[in-house]
């Protein structure tokens, strides 16, 4: 029996050899210890998932010893060795280093490592030990730190891929330091395809890229680029990809482009490229997506980009592009992507040749100055998904076929002129909708929503300026929802606490404008919300403020009847950029912690009853731009520290009870345009020395320090080195904001601005500005107790629109420099000790609409001419020695003190004064000797003919 079993074992062995030889003659195994490299490598990862999802390094083990055979690997067919490894997406989840013996693999010439999680591991520099790789794809693989040296010496690379390796920020994790980009363009000669996007370089483009003439794929997105793009890398003959996008300090412009017929894919949005498009951009003719957007491109768009037949994708928007008409669309019959958003088109209609592009699926011209009615011929694009109109001047109504649109998903028209009856229940037929835009138009707006009615989940809802008297029922299961618009409707009573259960997915809720009176719950508390923006403001909210979640960034509560103190949970706020709480009824004193918010631009606790000092604990690091604490309680001194918020450019502390002296070391402020600090308790003179810094208020255009205690001469130094108030040309000026950007929700723009406001004595009134031009400049020191003459040097100040010094105890003429201030609109000059005649220089300043000197001892005949034609008598009261119009008094000209000034046409000619001169003391000598004459005269007549003189005069 045993003889029989091993005499059956021995011809099974043979057997088994035979066959085994057999099987090696026709296919070789792979060497045995790249079996045991890949095995160890496999075994010293975790794989996240199960094998049904990895499949590649799961099935090794059952796919047998061959690891030629094994998914994911390729051998040399010759000598069997490993050449190809791509272990893209294999869950793999663990560090590697040089040790790995994926490094003992030497003959490998591909390695595509990307999609897997290597737990920021650096990498290896034993990767230069594979010196046959063609192919290094180690992209989205969580790498971190340097990108080692050794990869240069892949002299034989076609393809490098380390891009979008990022953390859970979206950051880039890779640095190219040690290793330079001007090291890899110089080593690496074969480059096909480079891809370093999110890889952070932080410097300049070298100029040796241009020599890589193999190049076809060049992708450096946001990677921190420097400096000039070299024109010449767009003269490289075989690029077909060239890709920027991202790298915000990169400047440059586009070369002419006549020869690169291969160039397939442009993209250099948010860069600082600028100029104009080159006519020879039409030559591309293998252009398939173009994308300037977000760049500083100006003029007319080229009729040549006509010619781009095979253009899928074109992208112009935030840029200067103008035009009446783009005179491009009929032949670019391949479009499916079209935006021309937020540029200076002034077209009379949204074109019309976009009906015959048939493949389009997004249209953007949101953001121009489009008119015409609303476009009819959009509801036969029925492959639209994406249409964006807001932001226009379009009129009419919507068409009735709007629901033909069965694959819309974003449909956004806010901010027209839009009228007619709008049918809600006809969005609800278009069941992929997921973005519906129809705020701040005047439409009446129809809503009915029958119970069993099915209803899309939206994203983005805008149902803003509609008069709603309540809230949509439907919205309360609207559970996706990640912007809703209620604004400035007529929304009465409680907000609802549903509310709360939306704002798991809410990131803006904008309910400002409406009649809010409270919460249905009395603790709001967004506490498991992804809440960014909150907008309650102008309502009658009254009670403590609602706590927002620590996601916010902005907060707006402004216009309310909000009472109590400051909540402290603000403080673990650490993402807030706006804060807006003015015109509440807070009270309490201010969060130290104010101070120490690191991401807040603004602070509005304005018009509140706040008390206390204003903290001390401002912080070198913040980013303020902004800080209104007007109209409270504040007391005590201004906090020096204030002088670390290098960013400031806004500070309004005016009608509070801070006494202190001027804070001339705010002067070191670079960014300062506007500073109040009216109807405090301020003191002292008024000393421009700042020993720290040669900067003295640079950018600072409006000043208010008027109802405080202030003595002394007027700042002669302040006024000589007032160099920000020079002219400025106002035709292209804008509004001074501290935020004016676009939120992107959904691929929809929604914008959003935070202007600069203030109140200020005006044109002898109070005037509230809701926005301030950037060229607008103004001066009050009234209501001190300044003292001497009003000097000359401000008639320097040539950009000044309003100058109040009234209400002082000024002495002396007014200055004829004053009349080089022609931009002035109101000057205040009354309630002071002025002497002299009003010069007729004044008479020069054209703007000029509000003129007051009254209360004053001005003397001599009010100027005549222009502006000073129109100004009423009050203007001029309390001066006992003016005359002529328009007040009723005459100038008695005989009386030398009021003899009227030389004619400013003469003015600065010699001759002509000593003529006057001399003719006025003729005139004088003259009225002498006639008077003497008259009396000797008088006497004889009278003496010796009395009888003629009394009958002729019948006196008795």
């Amino acid at each position: 029996m045993a003889s029989s079993f091993t005499h059956f074992f021995l011809l099974s062995l043979v057997f088994l050899m035979i066959s085994f030889f057999q099987l090696s003659s026709h296919q070789q195994l792979c060497h045995k210890d790249e079996y045991l490299a890949l095995m160890q490598f496999k075994d010293s990862f975790v794989i996240e998932r199960q094998a049904s999802t990895c499949p590649k390094v799961n099935l090794w083990k059952s796919q047998g010893v061959d690891c030629c055979s094994w998914e994911g690997i390729w051998c040399d067919q010759n000598t069997s060795h490993v050449i190809g490894l791509d272990l893209s997406r294999s869950c793999l989840f663990g560090f590697i280093n040089s040790s790995s013996n994926l490094f003992h693999l030497g003959h490998l010439q591909y390695l595509n490592l990307a999609l897997n999680d290597f737990n920021f591991s650096k990498i290896p520099s034993a990767v230069g030990n594979l010196s046959r790789l063609t192919y290094l794809n180690l992209s989205s693989s969580f790498f971190f730190g340097q990108i080692p040296h050794e990869i240069s010496k892949l002299s034989n690379l076609a393809k490098l891929d380390l891009s979008f390796n990022l953390d859970y920020s979206n950051q880039g994790l890779l640095e190219l330091k040690e290793l330079d980009l001007n090291n890899l363009a110089l080593n690496l000669t074969k480059l096909e395809w480079l891809d370093l996007s999110f890889v952070r370089i932080n410097s300049p483009t070298p100029k040796d890229l241009a020599n890589m003439s193999s190049l076809t794929n060049l992708h450096f997105g946001q990677c921190g680029l420097l400096g000039k793009f070299p024109t010449n890398i767009f003269q490289l003959p075989k690029l077909q990809v060239l890709d920027l996008d991202n790298n915000w300090e990169l400047r440059g412009s586009f070369p002419e482009l006549d020869s690169h017929k291969q160039l397939s894919v442009l993209d250099v949005r948010n860069t600082t490229f600028s100029g104009e498009l080159p006519i020879s951009i039409g030559m591309l003719s293998s252009l398939e997506h173009f994308d300037v957007s977000s760049c500083s491109f100006s003029g007319l768009v080229p009729p040549s980009m006509g010619n781009l037949t095979k253009l899928q994708v074109l992208i112009l928007a935030n840029n200067s592009f103008k035009g009446e008409k783009v005179p491009l669309f009929p032949n670019l019959t391949q479009l499916i992507q079209i935006d021309l958003s937020l540029n200076q088109f002034t077209f009379n209609e949204v074109p019309s040749p976009l009906a015959s592009l048939t493949h389009l699926m997004r249209i953007s011209l949101y953001g121009n100055q489009i008119t015409g009615h609303f476009p009819s011929w959009i509801t036969n694009l029925i492959n639209l998904r994406y249409l964006s109109l807001g932001l226009n001047m379009l009129n009419g109504s919507l068409p009735s076929l709007i629901s033909r649109l069965k694959n819309l998903e974003r449909f956004y028209v806010s901010y027209n002129n839009l009228s007619g009856i709008v049918e809600f229940d006809t969005f609800l037929e278009l069941k992929s909708l997921k973005v519906l835009g129809l705020a701040f138009n005047n439409f009446s707006l129809v809503i009915k929503t029958p119970t069993n009615r099915t209803i899309p989940k939206f994203k983005v809802l805008g149902l803003s300026s509609y008069n709603l008297r309540e809230f949509p029922n439907f919205l309360r299961n609207q559970s996706e929802l990640n912007l809703l618009g209620l604004a400035s409707n007529n929304i009465q009573g409680q907000i609802p606490s549903w509310i709360l259960n939306l704002s798991a997915s809410l990131w803006i809720l904008d309910l400002s404008h409406n009649n809010f009176t409270s919460f249905e719950e009395s603790c709001f508390v967004f506490s498991s919300s992804r809440l960014l923006y909150l907008d309650l403001s102008f309502n009658f909210l009254k009670g403590s403020l609602p706590i927002p979640p620590l996601s916010i960034l902005f907060y707006l509560v402004s216009g309310n009847m909000f009472s109590g103190e400051i909540p402290s949970q603000f403080c673990n706020m650490t993402s807030l950029q706006v804060l807006d709480l003015s015109h509440n009824n807070l009270s309490g004193m201010m969060l130290q912690c104010f101070g120490n918010l690191s991401s807040m631009l603004v602070l509005n606790l304005e018009g509140n009853n706040l008390h206390g000092s204003i903290p001390e604990t401002w912080e070198t690091a913040n980013k303020l731009k902004a800080i209104k604490m007007g109209q409270n309680n504040l007391q005590g001194r201004l906090p020096r520290s204030l002088g670390n918020c290098k960013m400031l450019e806004f500070l309004d502390l005016g009608r509070n009870k801070i006494k202190d002296t001027f804070p001339s070391w705010l002067g070191a402020l670079s960014e300062l345009r506007i500073l109040i600090l009216h109807s405090n308790k301020f003191y002292g003179t008024i000393s421009m020395k700042v020993p720290e810094t040669d900067f003295l208020f640079p950018k600072l255009r409006i000043i208010d320090l008027s109802n405080n205690g202030f003595v002394g001469t007027l700042p002669i130094d302040f006024f000589a080195r007032w160099n920000a108030i020079t002219d400025l040309d106002g035709k292209n000026a804008t509004y001074l904001d501290a935020y004016n950007h676009h939120f992107m929700v959904n691929l929809i723009i929604i914008p959003y601005q935070f202007p600069y406001s203030m109140t200020i004595t005006n044109k002898g009134e109070k005037m509230e500005y809701a926005k301030i031009l950037e060229v607008f400049s103004a001066m009050d020191l009234s209501s001190n107790k300044f003292e001497g003459e009003i000097l000359e040097i401000v008639g320097n100040l040539k950009g000044l629109q309003l100058l109040n010094l009234s209400n002082n105890i000024l002495v002396g003429p007014i200055p004829t420099t004053l009349g080089f201030l022609a931009n002035l609109e109101a000057l205040d000059l009354s309630q002071n000790k002025l002497t002299g005649r009003i010069p007729t220089q004044l008479t020069r300043l054209n703007f000029l609409e509000v003129f007051n000197v009254s209360h004053n001892h001005l003397i001599g005949p009010i100027p005549r001419g222009q502006q000073f034609d129109t100004f009423q008598n009050s203007s001029f009261d309390g001066n006992l020695g003016l005359c002529e119009m328009p007040i009723s008094r005459k100038c008695n000209y005989y009386n030398p003190e009021v003899l009227p000034p030389p004619s400013s046409t003469f003015e600065g000619n010699e001759d002509f004064g000593l003529l006057v001169e001399f003719s006025r003391k003729l005139v004088l000598l003259g009225y002498a000797c006639g008077f003497l004459i008259g009396v000797v005269i008088g006497n004889i007549v009278f003496t010796r003919k009395r009888e003629w003189f009394m009958k002729t005069f019948r006196i008795r």
